[in-house]
Parts: C-alpha cells; structure tokens; sequence
C-alpha cells in the first residue's frame, strides 16, 4: 500500500503565494515521477508540475514562471510553491507519483487532494 498525503493550500489574495507538499509513504521501494494536477469545478483535470527523479521538471504553460516544484528524494516528498496567484489558479491540487513497490511494478498513486482558493 503505498499513500500520498497533501498538506498547505487554503485561501490566498490575488498576487499572494502559498506552498503545498506531499508526502508519500508505504511500501515504497523507489519513486519515480511526482507532480501536481489541478482541477477546478467544471473543468477538467489539468497537469501543473512533475518532477523526476534526477530533478528534472515540466510545467504547464499556463504557470511557468510562478510556480515552483520540488522534491527530497530522503523524505519522499514533493513541493510547489505558488506565486503570484491568481483566481483562475483556484482548484483543488493534487499530488501524484509514479511508485514501485517490492511486488508492484511502478504505478501511479494520488492523494486526496487539497483546495487553493485566490480570492479577494
């Protein structure tokens, strides 16, 4: 079994930043990719960032420049942080990754999910 677990997100101004992590646990024999998609009410599930292992990243064209994905391999945790926000930034976040475990072979995992709001 192996979880993710978001944490950070919650109401922001427009303009303001904010950071979201995840963390993974279980019977992790190695992570690969991890990444953020959003999805808002209406819309469809779109990728934001994903990082892999060795530190190599992609974003969407809509967020270059203000966000930030990163990650420490030793935790098992994942980070983006979001600047400049704007209300069409507002969607819930979730954190995926790509998992291998010592009897599955790499599977993409996701976490609940974790609401970001820019409002004024």
């Amino acid at each position: 079994q192996v979880q993710l677990v978001e944490s950070g997100g919650g109401l922001v101004q427009p303009g303001g930043s904010l950071s979201v992590s995840c963390s993974a646990s279980g019977s992790i024999f190695r992570i690969y990719t991890m990444g953020w998609y959003r999805q808002a009410p209406g819309e469809q599930r779109e990728l934001v960032a994903r990082i892999t292992r060795d530190g190599d990243t992609n974003y969407a064209d809509s967020v270059k420049g203000r966000f930030t994905i990163s990650r420490d391999n030793a935790k098992k945790a994942a980070y983006l942080q979001i600047n400049s926000l704007k209300p069409a930034d507002t969607a819930v976040y979730l954190c995926y990754a790509t998992v291998s475990t010592p009897v599955i072979r790499p599977t993409d995992y996701w976490g609940q999910g974790t609401q970001v709001t820019v409002s004024s």
